[in-house]
């Protein structure tokens, strides 16, 4: 093979073989990842004049990374358009070079191996094939909605052309990423090999020259609508309602990749793509999706902070307790992490349960064809079960998910100590009790940290990590990078009573059950919140979690930080009559079976609890009091150390508890909303209700004219 070319610092080389083919190296010089940077289009365009003057037969594109293609648009490229313009400009060069890169003479190939995401696939989405490899790494997809974004380099234009409309958009507004095999399925991709044979078969397709037309893969009904106006007006009618349910109306990329996608079948091409563009450039300047890139450069920075540099790789984990925390647990140690799991639990039914947990949860990929059955075999094998401590010799991390019972988790330090070598990690998943209390009588108190997931564990994407005073610093970085290898984003918080997520929780959640008590409905309350921008309201959480789960954590906080924690009687009194919420059948809500699945405000509660109705407050008002309580207490959190910046605040609240990820977290609304004006409303609330009095931190913020950020 002859070497034609190869910039200094470009991200393309170039080469031509025998056979008139050139192969041409996508490798961003410096970084682990293909992203597609300022240069990436200017650099395009030579790739395209090279490949003219050589007279080649064809071109195929491959990645010098050994597990990535392109995985999209690098953020900061569009950090920098600080105007529409300059955003628009970013759309229409990529518009224009992808066009040329589509007009060639000769047939181009993109061969994916790794992430082709964004930017990358639509680069690739401009070539006339799709060769990918059949590795587990290779994934395809447009996720710029989930940073507030459209495809911008065409994505909307072609992509329904490839897998039409219908599944054009279901990819587009969840930002869905496909294998291999559903993207040759769509009609997204041409073929799937084996990695090794990648630049053959993509020779081999050259050889079948420039495609000539495009029909995508549509059973007979959405051939049906997708063929006539009159059927796409009910796709995109009904998309549009679906989007308007899902976001509330908070997020506008969703509407504005619909009416991309709309122009796509409607328009000529040229005034499509200006439509494509026109939204994109309005999105990137929108303060949804500057919130929403702030959260992803934010975690991203998480994600550099407390490596591990001991050089030993936890392999082997126990997880204390079969029940719905440990299982889930021991779920993402064996099929996230690939860690060999041992569950202990007093009685073999724990075990089996917890086993039957992760069965359900991979037997449903497996029958929807995310996973093959050799693979789900794989991952049931590295989960084991004991009633004992056998087994427990090599295992480095033990995770203890049991009862809230403090003589409890010591007595398990105790046995762990005793049964497992002198470096075993012991992490609590308490959600309340000091992890220095549970570490007190530890014989090696600096391999003791707290370890707080959420349930469901194998959903919710943060843990909390607690060192105490005496945790060392290797058994922090070991356990925030493990988390990190079970899918989770962990941040590291202060041992103090509720640690940071359950104690701004408590008060938004005391505030709401005190609307209730006052005569507000219970379906006002939670829809206020929901029209706020959460993902349930904190009645409805209450049920979910269980309300005795609620009850446990309050009197520890009251009796740690106040009264301003107490929570009112009638949680007490739903749970002595046994009205837990879902677990139980009835909450606040009632919950059907079969037919009548779903669930409904259940009406008895309000003279049970002895309520009269009388609403007062509308939901903004409704809203304003939940959330100042949880603005208030998050500036105390960070005041008290309890979280190290307001950058781990937002991330904690956003992937914690459904703080809408629009206001960019508590601390970056609280900036929104100015120190002053917060200050203000509470005050007024306080009137009526002193646990409102804002704080120390916001009252000085307010002073100052300070910011978060």
């Amino acid at each position: 093979m002859e070497r034609k070319n190869q910039m200094t610092d470009s991200v393309f080389s170039f080469e031509v073989n025998d056979d008139q083919i050139a192969l041409v190296t996508i490798d961003v010089p410096g970084e682990k990842m293909n992203t597609l940077r300022a240069s990436f289009v200017g650099e395009l365009n030579e790739v395209i004049s090279q490949a003219l003057d050589a007279k080649v037969k064809g071109l195929i594109f491959i990645s010098g990374k050994s597990d990535n293609f392109i995985a999209g648009a690098d953020i900061k490229m569009l950090a920098a358009a600080k105007e529409h313009s300059d955003a628009l400009h970013l759309s229409q060069t990529c518009h224009s070079s992808f066009k040329e890169l589509e007009k060639l003479p000769f047939p181009t190939v993109a061969a994916i191996h790794g992430a082709a995401l964004g930017g990358g696939l639509e680069f690739a989405m401009a070539c006339d094939y799709r060769i990918c490899s059949n590795s587990d790494k290779t994934k395809l997809g447009l996720p710029e909605v989930q940073l507030g974004l459209l495809p911008g380099g065409g994505g909307t234009q072609r992509l329904p052309k490839l897998v039409g409309i219908q599944k054009a958009l279901e990819w587009m507004l969840t930002g869905k990423q496909v294998r291999a095999k559903q993207a040759v399925k769509a009609g997204l991709a041409h073929d799937c090999v084996p990695q090794s044979v990648l630049i053959d078969v993509a020779s081999k397709w050259i050889a079948k020259g420039k495609v000539k037309s495009i029909k995508p893969k549509l059973d007979k009904l959405s051939q049906l609508l997708e063929s006539n106006p009159f059927g796409r007006n009910i796709i995109f009618k009904k998309a549009q309602e679906n989007v308007e349910k899902k976001t509330g109306g908070h997020y506008p990329a969703p509407i504005a990749i619909i009416k991309a996608v709309r122009a796509s079948v409607e328009m000529e091409k040229p005034a499509a793509y200006a439509v494509e563009a026109e939204g994109f450039a309005q999105l990137c300047m929108s303060k949804q999706s500057k919130a929403l890139r702030g959260i992803f450069f934010a975690t991203t920075e998480m994600k550099k902070e407390w490596a591990d540099e001991s050089g030993e790789k936890i392999d082997h984990i126990a997880v204390l307790g079969g029940g719905l925390m440990g299982a889930g647990i021991a779920h993402v140690s064996a099929c996230k992490a690939g860690s060999k799991v041992r569950i202990k639990d007093v009685a073999q039914q724990g075990i089996s349960n917890a086993l039957n947990y992760s069965f359900k949860i991979l037997d449903k990929k497996q029958k929807r064809r995310f996973i093959s059955k050799s693979q789900m075999q794989l991952q049931m094998n590295r989960i084991t079960g004991t009633t004992d401590h056998s087994g427990f010799k090599n295992v480095e991390l033990v995770i203890e998910a049991v009862f809230e019972d403090l003589q409890l988790k010591q007595d398990m330090v105790a046995l762990i100590e005793e049964n497992c070598s002198d470096k075993t990690i012991f992490a609590s998943n308490t959600s309340s009790l000091p992890i220095s209390q549970i570490a007190q009588k530890a014989a090696r108190p600096e391999n003791v940290v707290g370890l707080h997931y959420f349930s469901p564990v194998e959903k919710m994407p943060l843990v909390e990590i607690i060192p105490h005073e005496n945790t060392c610093d290797e058994t922090i970085s070991k356990v925030v990078n493990y988390a990190r290898r079970q899918g989770k984003t962990p941040v590291v918080v202060k041992d103090k009573a509720g640690f940071y997520v359950n104690r701004i929780l408590a008060p938004y959640v005391n505030e709401a059950a005190n609307l209730l008590l006052a005569g507000e409905p219970i379906e006002k309350i939670d829809q206020a919140l929901v029209e706020f921008g959460f993902p349930v309201g904190p009645l409805a959480l209450l049920d979910e979690v269980g309300i005795d789960i609620g009850s446990k954590i309050a009197p520890i906080l009251e009796k740690e930080l106040g009264e301003r924690f107490k929570a009112p009687d009638a949680f007490s009194k739903m749970i002595d009559s046994k009205r837990l919420g879902r677990k139980t059948g009835s909450g606040f809500y009632t919950y059907g079976s079969g037919k009548s699945k779903g669930k409904k405000v259940d009406e008895s509660v309000y003279e049970f609890l002895g309520i009269t109705l009388a609403p007062k407050l509308n939901k903004e008002e409704i809203a304003q009091r939940c959330v100042s309580q949880m603005l208030n207490e998050a500036a105390r959190c960070l005041d008290e150390g309890i979280i190290a910046s307001a950058r781990d605040g937002d991330i904690g609240a956003i992937f914690g508890i459904g703080f809408p990820p629009f206001l960019g977290g508590p601390f970056s609304y609280m900036d929104k909303l100015g120190a002053s004006e917060l200050a203000s409303r509470l005050t007024l609330l306080s009137q009526q209700n002193e646990y409102f009095e804002p704080c120390q931190p916001i009252l000085d913020m307010a002073e100052g004219k300070q910011a978060y950020y």
